[in-house]
């Protein structure tokens, strides 16, 4: 079985891929470069840990409801001009992060730059869409998605040494740079992929979003793939407390421990590079979540069994992010292949979908016990049962087609 639309609308142009991986990386960089400096911040401006998490939960918020904003509008007017102005915003809202004097400012800042971020997750994987086939699409997702985990990989272990030799200011100040020069580069560089902009206004956005939400091959693909993705917020929301005050880890070292796990995001990303368009659609699905499931089930045996350590932390949470870089591309192809006249549309909700699961997890974790080990084990565990679930709905309701 392979995806069903095997036909791409003509696009006016490619975008260069490391630009398409700087806009994309704007959103995630910033969700990742702060994490080790959280406990930090939290010190620095009189926070307690629940509320320097909310700098996480918040921009996952923003995230959610600006993708949603973002697919149609760019269906609308085209890729090109609402990319610019949401990089745009996010570099402005970078520069007051940076300059944060409270809380308060730092947390409202974050808002609005993952409102802006999150114009290049969504417009980014429009694009690849723009000029590919289905099948296409799912292996240069997969490319984009292993390139992509890197970012966030790397992220981290560069704030943790912003924050341990410099500031933990330095990391939002690098955020600014980082997106003045994406912005940039964009304005230079960003061809408009939209071949034809829609005539329809808020009326005609919101009917393409109801279409998807009527379409069980599109919630099941956009709920598994954010059982399988996002689900991970919620280990990093809780995890730079778990390594520094229950395994007693220092800062600089964290940030290295996320090297590994985004490094099975690329992995996972690479076997499924390597299966679209060899392998069935619903059997490397089911691959990628028995990975999934088999990493969350032995993190919560070693929290069960009083067996916590950093190996047994980082190697089951590995192997759950090598199932989820391996079922990312196939969930995402699958939803925003729905409806190839709404791409954008498609894109933006399904982003939405992603990151409000995301931002759901983190309140688990937060409200039931912060710091704490089994919110987080139960959490990865129950998405990854709940991803298999929705990914099998989907893929039967493809077959007819």
């Amino acid at each position: 079985m392979r995806f069903s639309f095997t036909s791409a609308p003509r696009s006016r142009a490619r975008a260069p891929f490391l630009l398409l991986v700087a806009m994309t990386a704007c959103g995630t960089l910033g969700m990742h470069i702060i994490i080790p400096a959280l406990p930090a911040t939290a010190r620095a401006l009189g926070m307690s840990i629940g509320t320097s998490q909310l700098t996480i939960t918040l921009y996952l918020i923003g995230l959610s409801i600006g993708q949603l904003l973002y697919g149609p509008v760019s269906d609308r007017f085209g890729r090109r001009p609402v990319l610019l102005a949401g990089l745009g915003l996010f570099t402005v809202a970078s520069v007051v992060t940076a300059s944060a004097p409270t809380a308060g400012v730092l947390i409202g800042a974050r808002i609005v730059q993952s409102l802006g971020g999150c114009a290049g997750l969504v417009l980014g994987r429009a694009a690849v869409r723009d000029g590919a086939t289905a099948d296409k699409a799912a292996g240069q997702l997969a490319l984009l998605t292993l390139v992509m985990a890197m970012v966030p990989a790397i992220a981290p272990a560069i704030g943790g040494y912003l924050t341990a030799y410099i500031h933990w200011r330095a990391s939002y100040v690098l955020l600014a740079l980082f997106g003045g020069g994406t912005w940039l580069a964009c304005v230079l560089l960003m061809p408009e992929t939209l071949d034809g902009r829609g005539s329809g206004g808020g009326r005609s956005m919101a009917l393409a979003y109801v279409r998807l939400l009527r379409s069980p091959r599109f919630l099941g693909y956009a709920i598994g793939g954010a059982c399988s993705t996002t689900a991970f917020y919620a280990f990093m929301s809780a995890s730079p407390f778990i390594f520094e005050n229950l395994l007693h880890q220092p800062t600089q070292r964290v940030g290295l421990y996320y090297l590994v796990l985004m490094l099975g995001v690329a992995l996972g990303s690479v076997g499924a590079n390597r299966l679209a368009g060899r392998l069935p659609v619903r059997l490397a699905l089911r691959i990628a979540n028995g990975l999934g499931i088999l990493g969350a089930a032995l993190f919560a045996l070693a929290d069960a069994g009083d067996l916590l350590s950093v190996p047994t932390v980082v190697l089951p949470v590995s192997l759950f992010m090598v199932g989820a870089g391996m079922a990312s591309p196939f969930a995402l192809a699958g939803a925003v292949s729905v409806n190839p006249q709404a791409i954008g549309a498609a894109s933006g909700m399904y982003g939405f979908i992603q990151m409000g699961y995301g931002m759901l997890c983190t309140v688990v974790v937060e409200t039931w016990h912060p710091g704490a080990v089994y919110p987080v084990a139960t959490v990865l565990l129950g998405s990854a049962l709940l991803g298999q679930t929705a990914m099998a709905i989907a893929v039967r309701a493809e077959r007819p087609r």
